[in-house]
């Protein structure tokens, strides 16, 4: 039996934002544990269009919703010409209350006086209100004083988010990214280096081992969900990027 191929896609979170090109492994690093995140146009596409099974894996942490119904498409554009069953869709890697739970962990590790940061390219005014909403549950549910958020891009930027964690009394900021985007994608290296109050990495959020263990799982139940004969998830992630469309309108 042929191995199946795995391709990783993934947007605004990752800086694959528009489709196409560079955005290297998760963390932004070129050494990352999982290299080659594709966007969910072109670059798909020709992943898709060689012989042999895939499974392709939507690389969203819960704040880009139409992240899988985006690849739908594209390998709905395929699925025809291929055998039932050899293009995957998994489901998204995570979701908002994963999100909330694993940057509740990280914010744990957050030293006594500094405030967590939470920090992400900027998105859509919806999904950008979306980190606010998941800022505010991380502080409610952990013993954080300040929990504060950073829009990449957007507003308030990283500056501006540590300059109010400094006069919200903070004595240091520790920066908590919220998207698989490394230090110097989110500006940290010029625009927060030599402020005050002190300013640390806390990322990245998923060790390099849970994030290869969260992708395999992914797979494995895609593939598990086929055999018993629940479909290759195409339909499931249209459907699910209409309901909540929906809901946002």
């Amino acid at each position: 039996m042929t191995a199946r191929r795995v391709v990783l896609v993934g947007g605004h979170e990752t800086l694959a934002a528009g489709g196409e090109g560079g955005a290297g492994g998760p963390d932004g690093t070129a050494d990352g544990p999982i290299p080659d995140v594709i966007g969910t146009g072109r670059e798909l596409y020709a992943a898709a269009a060689l012989p042999g099974p895939l499974a392709v894996v939507p690389m969203t942490l819960g704040r880009d919703p139409g992240l899988a119904a985006h690849a739908a498409q594209t390998l709905g554009r395929l699925a025809g010409h291929r055998a039932p069953g050899e293009l995957l869709l998994t489901r998204p890697l995570g979701t908002p209350t994963h999100l909330v739970g694993w940057l509740r962990a990280a914010a744990g590790r957050t030293p006594e006086g500094h405030a967590a940061l939470i920090t992400a390219p900027a998105s859509s005014p919806e999904q950008d209100a979306e980190l606010f909403r998941i800022a505010r549950l991380v502080r409610q549910y952990s013993a954080l004083r300040w929990a504060e958020v950073a829009l990449s891009g957007g507003d308030p930027d990283v500056p501006e988010a540590v300059d109010r964690c400094r006069r919200l009394g903070a004595h240091g900021v520790t920066v908590v990214p919220a998207s698989f985007v490394g230090r110097r994608a989110l500006g940290l290296d010029t625009s927060a280096r030599g402020r005050a109050p002190a300013v640390r990495y806390g990322g990245p959020l998923l060790a390099p081992a849970a994030l290869r263990r969260l992708v395999a799982e992914r797979v494995a139940v895609a593939e598990r969900h086929w055999d018993l004969g629940g479909g290759d998830g195409l339909a499931a992630a249209g459907t699910a990027h209409h309901h909540d469309h929906d809901h946002v309108h």
